[in-house]
């Protein structure tokens, strides 16, 4: 009986979420209709939607991490970003898809270059997406690992903590793919508000509760803040230009990419990722989405911030009461404390928190992914006399089959994590992004500040060049060191040249394909179709 009131409120959460979400299911009579909701939605249910797909499960659990490891907000810096990157979207982007009227972005690229460079970015966002995805949704499963441990007393081993995981991924991602597919874009709007509802709810008990379980209160937690407790200047230990240019480009968490790498990763997350931009054409007028988009930015530092803050109470708290149970991995502290600390009913309202930034980031890239492969593949190949009703229905089976797929992604991670514990789970989420949505932006500023370069061939080379060249500066599975570009350090060891961190990818990648496809000239008929393209006003 003592976690009846936490199941009580897991079962009610489940019920209103999927209740919301089923009842979209009758309004939706055509493709905009299920894609953008007929683009009539409120401004502050897209600002609630915009939210939630943001604070996903690993923000939800990688912030208190960021918090509990480095004892500051170094993370949070990252907003400076993002609000700079709202403002450009803002006023680039999204008055540029309302004209033009897309449902899928990438029908733009097919007026301005043609079909394959559409189709091509297209697939870059599918396979992104899918695998950013469910790499991101394993981590709302970690709670049950604490729950698992709390109940049989037992330690788990890898492989149950991998079974515990992948049951979750599969329980979670097969209920949001339901009301999904039945309610299209309007059920994960009113979905995503409830969920964020829930959100603020989880965060405002669980820093009061904390703050007054700390003894010495607010003295002994400024005692555990380190030093930069927000801006962090990446100053090298080593004299010299370079020493300093490497550490910029190698730390994660730096001044530097929160105004610069963290500007362009929201460019590409917020003006050219189908996931993000559908639910912002979903507004009533480009003014309405505008303003929901930079207020979401607005919103965001301070909910990343308090997410941070409680991992620097937690670290506070165990330094006051030190307990040798806790889990060796520092993404595990918080699911800890909520398993063993919270009060019966708060532990089930925190843990529905996490569930639902799970769902709904995860209903939006189902509904997106859907409209990709359906506007931008399967549609076209309908007979052009075809009723709504076998439209809808194809992009409801979309909907089902990239459940599948992330499904499949979810449980891989699960058993990479599961066998990995020193995995941090931020870098990991963020950086798959960053191999190939700097390509994706690349493209898209060509197509905007450009009126002659640029066409289907050299696209497609230019952001298979920009891919090449961020996975090289990463230096994945060590490739650096296979082509002999590395240095040795202050303690004589041999590293990697310049291991690129995941804020820059996507500006490079941004660069080096803008480089390569400016060389390419438009072809004649293209500028004409290009300048002719219909635009509505909206």
């Amino acid at each position: 009986m003592a976690y009846a009131a936490d199941i009580l409120v897991l079962l009610l959460y489940f019920a209103v979420i999927l209740g919301i979400g089923l009842a979209q299911s009758r309004k939706n009579k055509s493709v905009e209709g299920f894609a953008l909701g007929d683009r009539e939605m409120a401004w502050w249910a897209v600002l609630a939607s915009i939210l939630a797909a943001e604070i996903s499960a690993a923000t939800f659990l990688g912030a208190p991490e960021s918090g509990y490891s480095r004892q500051n907000w170094s993370y949070a810096q990252f907003a400076i970003g993002t609000i700079l990157a709202r403002i450009i979207v803002s006023f680039l982007f999204i008055p540029l898809f309302y004209r033009h009227n897309v449902i899928s972005l990438y029908e733009y690229l097919e007026t301005r270059f043609g079909v394959v460079t559409r189709k091509f970015a297209s697939i870059t966002f599918m396979v992104t997406r899918v695998l950013a995805m469910g790499t991101r949704l394993y981590v709302s499963a970690i709670i049950m690992v604490l729950a698992y441990t709390m109940w049989t007393g037992e330690v788990a081993t890898a492989d149950t903590k991998f079974w515990l995981y992948a049951g979750a991924v599969v329980v979670v991602t097969l209920l949001t793919a339901l009301y999904t597919s039945v309610g299209g874009i309007r059920a994960v709007i009113w979905t995503d508000f409830i969920q964020v509802g829930v959100l603020i709810a989880s965060l405002g008990f669980t820093i009061p509760y904390l703050i007054g379980k700390i003894p010495g209160g607010w003295d002994s937690i400024g005692a555990v803040i380190k030093s930069p407790a927000f801006f962090d200047f990446a100053k090298p230990e080593s004299p010299g230009v370079w020493a300093w240019i490497r550490n910029v480009l190698v730390t994660e968490y730096t001044l530097w990419g929160a105004i610069i790498g963290s500007t362009f990763v929201t460019m590409s997350t917020h003006g050219i990722d189908q996931d993000t931009v559908q639910r912002m054409l979903t507004a009533k007028n480009r003014r309405q989405s505008a303003f929901a988009t930079i207020l979401s930015g607005l919103i965001d530092l301070p909910v990343v911030s308090a997410f941070i803050f409680i991992g620097v109470l937690l670290f506070a708290y165990y330094q006051a009461f030190p307990n040798p149970n806790l889990p060796a991995e520092t993404r595990e502290i918080f699911p800890y404390f909520i398993m063993h600390e919270m009060p019966p009913g708060m532990r089930g309202l925190v843990t529905a928190g996490i569930l639902a930034t799970a769902m709904g980031s995860l209903s939006t890239a189902l509904n997106a992914l859907a409209t990709s492969l359906s506007r931008d593949f399967l549609l076209p190949m309908l007979p052009a006399d075809a009723p709504e009703s076998r439209r809808i229905s194809v992009m409801r089976w979309s909907t089902v089959f990239f459940a599948v797929l992330i499904i499949g992604v979810g449980i891989w991670t699960a058993w990479v994590m599961a066998h990995n514990p020193k995995l941090e789970i931020l870098p990991l989420v963020l950086g798959i992004l960053g191999f190939t949505f700097g390509s994706l932006l690349g493209i898209f500023l060509l197509a905007i500040f450009t009126k002659t370069r640029g066409n289907d061939m050299g696209n497609v080379i230019a952001m298979w060049c920009g891919i090449v060249v961020v996975l090289f500066m990463s230096n994945v599975l060590g490739v650096q060191e296979a082509f002999g570009f590395t240095q040795t350090n202050a303690k004589g060891e041999t590293v990697p040249l310049l291991p690129m961190s995941f804020p820059w990818r996507i500006t490079l990648g941004t660069f080096v394909t803008i480089a390569v496809a400016i060389l390419f000239r438009t072809p004649e008929h293209k500028q004409r179709q290009a300048a002719e393209a219909p635009v509505s006003m909206v």
